[in-house]
């Protein structure tokens, strides 16, 4: 008789999940980001998980540098005099980059 012995528990590595994007709270461009400016935007790319994203207009890249100095993307997007009619292509725009770690939820301190 035969007996074969248990297969070794494998557990997957823990997942990440980004926080939902919400244009009301604070963000900031993530540490591990750096932006190379271009001549249609700008290059972001990831130091920790390797990801390259582009950011197609000069505007983008304004308000992803400036997410810090607000006290919402709503804010900022004010600030960079981003007009009405296009706010909510920047925030899908902020939300994807949410999305990818490219910005990340800021502290804000009492």
């Amino acid at each position: 008789m035969t007996t074969t012995a248990p297969a070794a528990a494998v557990s997957d590595p823990p997942v990440f999940d980004p926080p939902v994007f919400d244009p009301a709270l604070p963000w900031r461009q993530a540490r591990s980001v750096a932006l190379r400016p271009e001549p249609f935007g700008a290059l972001v790319y990831h130091f920790g998980n390797r990801k390259l994203s582009f950011l197609k207009s000069k505007a983008l890249v304004r308000v992803v540098e400036t997410l810090a100095d607000h006290p919402s993307a709503s804010a900022t997007l004010v600030a960079c005099e981003v007009p009405e009619a296009q706010r909510p292509a920047y925030v899908k725009a902020l939300a994807d980059l949410a999305r990818s770690q490219m910005i990340e939820r800021r502290e804000t301190t009492a």
